[in-house]
């Protein structure tokens, strides 16, 4: 377990993801909030919040995430939560001088090509994807920031048909918990995701139950190739043997 001194603010306290990072960051100086406790859509209740606590870091995982059809069907809360709730959380780590890393993921790429670096051209192919642009698009206005796109999923592989003739770079949300405590004190943007493969062949060995398949023809608005560039991460934990094997 990592011992930090800095006080850090997590953002979507019932994810799984966060029950995972529960078990790298030292819990006396990391706090979970839920909505009531930290209202991404009330700024006052947040700057509450980091005053009351003296945050210094804020880890912002929290938001509309899928299925990724919710993004078509109910837009309004898509741009609510996932633009203007980032927007105004930005402001209130300006105005404090907090540390933010923000969670994104691959899709902002144009999920044609495949093997994006951080410096590649974003282009979204469906709405989930401009919603956390969106929210990227606040974030990269403040430079005390971090933007991590990532292909993250949970383990095992939680849906029962996988998308054939698609490629990502999938690392489990519990790999990223043991990588992102080495992260908080960088800048700018940095992937993060594991070996390229295709999507259906990731999900028959990573399920514990039968795995049926899904033309890629016959998916609306998803990317053939969204796998990620991932030396940036590399170097970054170049002397952290244990870390760099699970992103090989």
């Amino acid at each position: 377990m990592n011992k930090l001194k800095k006080k850090i603010l997590v953002t979507g306290k019932t994810s799984r993801f966060c029950r995972y990072l529960k078990q790298n960051l030292n819990t006396d100086n990391i706090f979970y909030s839920s909505k009531k406790e930290f209202n991404i859509l009330n700024v006052q209740n947040m700057e509450n919040y980091v005053k009351r606590k003296k945050i210094n870091y804020i880890i912002h995982t929290a938001g509309l995430s899928r299925p990724m059809s919710i993004h078509d069907n109910r837009i309004s809360e898509s741009i609510t939560l996932n633009i203007i709730g980032t927007a105004n959380l930005v402001k209130v780590c300006e105005k404090y001088n907090v540390k933010l890393i923000y969670f994104s993921t691959n899709y902002v790429y144009p999920g044609t090509k495949g093997n994006y670096k951080e410096s590649s051209a974003l282009n979204p192919i469906n709405n989930y994807a401009w919603s956390k642009l969106g929210g990227e698009a606040s974030v990269q206005m403040y430079k005390n920031s971090l933007i991590l796109r990532m292909s993250m999923t949970d383990y095992p592989f939680v849906h029962k048909k996988a998308i054939s003739g698609a490629v990502s770079s999938f690392i489990f949300n519990y790999n990223v918990a043991k990588i992102v405590p080495h992260l908080l004190n960088h800048k700018g943007v940095i992937n993060i995701g594991g070996k390229t493969r295709d999507i259906l062949s990731f999900a028959k060995k990573f399920s514990n139950k039968k795995i049926g398949k899904i033309n890629f023809k016959k998916v609306k608005n998803f990317p053939r190739n969204s796998s990620l560039n991932i030396n940036k991460l590399y170097v970054i934990l170049k002397n952290k043997p244990k870390l760099k094997k699970l992103i090989e």
